[in-house]
Formats: structure tokens, C-alpha cells, sequence
């Protein structure tokens, strides 16, 4: 029996945590930077324990007002401090609940950025290196931030997204074409089988490309999102996937 991760990027002020957990394995809670506060954390959190769902920061660029899409011209050390007090704020709401951090997981433009650049990439696997070498880190595969990560004895869990269309670089289609969303529940399934049992993804030109996933990235904002992740759930364990 395969096995995969399902998680959700949470605590971002859409709302429908509740609806989702009951079908998410892992989950991402924000933590500060692009959203979230100490009282959502805690929500969050709680139904992550309700469910069994590991849990996992969420850190951005420090963000609120561009929701963490924006390249944020920063210094290093400035960056460095904000992910380090992100990180850390969510780890102090979960220890009087009696519950640990398991991932951590960038968001946005920091996300984007870290898979390309080297030095970005490298302030983030530091900082998750300072606070516990024992966490894991959600990130792309043959990412610049997975291959550091790798190199400086991180866990790395290749992370592709289940309701998103590829290029054939691996990038996800810009949200600003009409294609960068999957909407139907069979084509998401889809998509996310094929990534399973082939490890490859065809991407928007038709192209296959190898691309390994360990955790799939359903994101909680989309239109039918609760169905589809309700029907992906439903079809992968009828075909003898195992939900982590």
C-alpha cells in the first residue's frame, strides 16, 4: 500500500478549518507574517489535535498587508529575525495545549523565492535548523531550499499541489491565467494519481514530467475546495492509498 500526505495552508482567515481537518493529515497554520494571531493559532491547533493532524508554521515575508505575495526588499538579518519569532510564536501556543510542531512550510513569495535563490533558501533552513534540527521541511522537488535542506541534515518532505496546473519547469501556472486552477474533483484526483503511481505530472503543454511528492497541497481558498478534497481522500484510499 503507497502512502501520501494531504496538507492545507490554515489560520489565513477564509474560515472553513473545521470543514477541512477531518480530511487533512497535515496542516500549515499561519503564524504571523502574512496572517494569523496567537488566539487563530490556537483554534487551528486545537482541531489539528481534535483530528490527529500533524502541524506545521507557516512563516512568510513579514507581510500582512500584501498577504505575503510580495518580494519584500529586506535585509537578510531583518528576515532571519521575523521567521525565527514567526516559528517561535506558534511553537509557545502549542505547548500549554500539550502539542509540538512537526513542519515547517514558507508561504507565497518566500515559498517562490527560496526554490530559486540560494541565499534565501539558505536563511530559512538556518532558521529551522536553529530552532529544532528535528523538523521537517515542506518544499519542492530539486528545489535550491530542498537540496540546502538536504545537504545541512534537514527531513524534506517534496511537496506538489493537488489542485494547481504545472509549466514544464515545474512552476506553477500563474494564477493569472484562466488554466492555473484545477476545479474538477475527477481532475484533481487525476492529477494527483498520476503524480502518485508514475511520479510525473503532465503539465499545462501536455508534456510529462519527473516530479516526486510526498505531501500534496490542497489550497483551502478554492471554490469546491471542501468537495474535492472530500472525493481526492475518498478515491485515493479506494485505490490503496494510504493518507498519512
Amino acid at each position: 500500500m503507497k502512502q501520501i500526505d494531504i496538507n492545507c495552508d490554515l489560520g489565513e482567515g477564509v474560515g472553513n478549518e473545521a470543514l477541512l481537518m477531518p480530511y487533512l493529515s497535515s496542516c500549515n497554520i499561519a503564524c504571523g507574517g502574512h496572517a494569523g494571531d496567537n488566539e487563530t493559532m490556537k483554534q487551528v491547533a486545537l482541531l489539528a489535535k481534535k483530528h490527529k493532524v500533524k502541524i506545521g508554521a507557516h512563516p512568510s515575508f513579514p507581510d500582512r498587508e500584501g498577504f505575503g505575495r510580495r518580494n519584500l526588499e529586506i535585509s537578510y538579518s531583518l528576515l532571519y529575525k521575523s521567521l525565527e519569532a514567526q516559528i517561535t510564536s506558534l511553537i509557545e501556543v502549542l505547548k500549554p495545549i500539550h502539542l509540538k510542531l512537526h513542519h515547517v512550510k514558507p508561504h507565497g513569495a518566500l515559498y517562490n523565492l527560496a526554490s530559486v535563490d540560494k541565499k534565501t533558501a539558505q536563511i530559512v533552513v538556518s532558521v529551522i535548523n536553529s530552532i529544532d534540527k528535528n523538523l521537517t521541511l515542506y518544499a519542492p522537488y530539486q528545489s535550491m531550499i530542498s537540496k540546502i535542506a538536504i545537504t545541512d541534515g534537514l527531513k524534506v518532505m517534496y511537496e506538489g499541489f493537488a489542485d494547481r496546473n504545472y509549466n514544464e519547469d515545474l512552476t506553477l501556472v500563474s494564477r493569472q491565467n484562466k488554466e492555473a486552477i484545477i476545479h474538477k474533483k475527477e481532475q484533481v484526483f487525476e492529477h494527483v494519481f498520476k503524480m502518485i503511481s508514475d511520479q510525473k505530472v503532465k503539465t499545462k503543454s501536455g508534456v510529462e514530467e519527473k516530479l516526486k511528492v510526498d505531501t500534496f497541497c490542497v489550497h483551502g481558498d478554492h471554490e469546491n475546495v471542501v468537495e474535492n478534497l472530500k472525493f481526492l481522500t475518498h478515491k485515493l484510499k479506494e485505490n490503496s492509498i494510504h493518507i498519512l
